[in-house]
């Protein structure tokens, strides 16, 4: 691929991941982490950014991208595991988080009083909204996400320049209370969850194949190599906005300004904006983050509705549409820290299968492995997720797990993706090797 077209695929993928969703989670960990600001974001880095990156890359390994590679651990787990992806940065958790953003940064700052009847009214016009755009989707949604987001872009570019020089002598926010001063690794890891970018790239990276395949390239190690290359820059831009961001808010001077009922990070990005700009800072954010989360929330709408159709194609996409528009309204009106709070857990389990898929995929294409090897750390990984989140959240007390290595870090799914790896290396030795095609 030549410098352009890198840049060209590079800023496609940015485009993607760079949901006005995602900009609310590094002030917020910024402001909180305190003298812990860089340990607790370069965590979050790696799991906002780096897991993403990886998590495209590895899905270039096969022509189909996921849909093929993970059939290499069972087909049923493909099918699942990808329903659950989907329904993840879908209706459950991701659209719904579009909705309530939008709510928290374009029309919270300008009511007298924050009351669920004006979040009623809007989630219910914003679905309309996203409901007639998706049922016949078009160049319209690409076309405004194609202004937008770079407008978006220039918006928050302005505000980190500006604010940087403003807030650059400013003192360090101390942490707050909240903040578990013991493990800002642990917290910055897990927080870069809610970005739920490391997901959202198992279902975008067949996008980024299909763009470089636009481009005439074909062949499977310059596919590999082109998306390594458009990937690493979308993660430098994403990274240096997300550090940026955090060490604003670790940096602003509240004087004396209360958060109230509002969500830390929008709260934060509409005080800076404000800051910086006076009156029409949060104006011109507010806009522009509305529009962008329409967009967004439209091209996920599409996305899940489509990839539904595929798998169950007698129920027709228009029905797909309407039953997820509804399901993202109703979740919507939980709230903004509601929803961000539901999908903790949902996320937590999800992401080690996540990660110990990735990984193992990305290991197996390097060193041929048996099945085996890919599928007993995959099944240790997802059972062990589950209790983990069981016992953190009080639901069940299963104090043996708190034994065990690394769960103070909640890495304890880690040793158990080594050694199942092994194990199933071993036990499968003289069994075929996994083929990627």
């Amino acid at each position: 691929m030549s410098t352009k077209q890198v840049i060209m695929v590079g800023f496609t993928l940015f485009a993607m991941f760079f949901g006005a969703g995602n900009l609310i989670f590094p002030p917020a960990l910024g402001f909180g982490s305190g003298e812990y600001f860089w340990t607790a974001m370069i965590a979050f880095v790696l799991t906002g950014v780096g897991l993403p990156l990886l998590g495209v890359i590895v899905g270039s390994i096969s022509k189909d991208g996921y849909k093929e590679s993970l059939k290499n651990i069972h087909p049923a787990f493909a099918v699942l595991f990808l329903v659950a992806i989907y329904l993840t940065i879908g209706p459950f958790f991701a659209i719904p988080r579009t909705a309530t953003t939008a709510y928290e940064m374009a029309i919270v700052p300008f009511l007298s009083e924050n009351t669920g009847i004006w979040l009623l009214i809007f989630s219910l016009v914003y679905f309309i909204v996203v409901l007639l755009l998706s049922l016949k989707p078009g160049t319209l949604v690409n076309s405004i996400g194609q202004v937008l987001t770079p407008l978006l872009l220039i918006g928050i570019v302005l505000l980190i320049v500006v604010a940087g020089v403003a807030y650059f002598s400013n003192s360090i926010n101390p942490a707050s209370e909240t903040f578990q001063q013991t493990s800002p690794f642990t917290i910055g890891f897990t927080e870069g969850y809610l970005t739920m970018d490391a997901i959202a790239a198992i279902a975008f990276s067949v996008l980024v194949l299909n763009s470089i395949r636009q481009l005439g390239i074909t062949n499977r190690r310059d596919l590999l190599v082109g998306t390594i290359k458009s990937a690493l820059l979308a993660a430098v831009l994403l990274g240096a906005i997300y550090i940026s961001l955090g060490w604003l808010a670790n940096r602003v001077d509240l004087g004396g300004a209360l958060v109230d009922d509002q969500n830390l990070g929008t709260f934060l990005l509409t005080y800076m904006s404000s800051d910086v700009f006076g009156i029409f800072g949060p104006i011109l954010l507010g806009v522009i983050v509305l529009l962008a989360c329409l967009t967004t929330g439209t091209g996920l709408i599409v996305s899940v509705s489509e990839y539904f159709n595929s798998i169950l194609p007698k129920v027709p996409y228009k029905v797909w549409v309407i039953l997820f528009v509804l399901i993202s309204f109703g979740l919507a009106n939980q709230g903004l820290d509601q929803v961000i709070a539901t999908s903790i857990p949902i996320l937590s389990i999800i992401y080690p299968i996540a990660m110990t898929t990735v990984l193992l995929l990305i290991v197996t294409y390097f060193v041929p492995s048996p099945r085996l090897a890919l599928q007993i750390p995959v099944y240790l990984v997802t059972a062990l997720s589950i209790l983990s989140v069981v016992h953190r959240n009080g639901w069940l007390e299963l104090n043996f797990l708190e034994s065990l290595p690394l769960f103070s870090y909640s890495f304890e799914w880690i040793p158990f993706m080594i050694v199942g790896y092994i194990a199933g290396y071993l036990i499968g030795l003289k069994k075929p090797r996994v083929e990627y095609s």
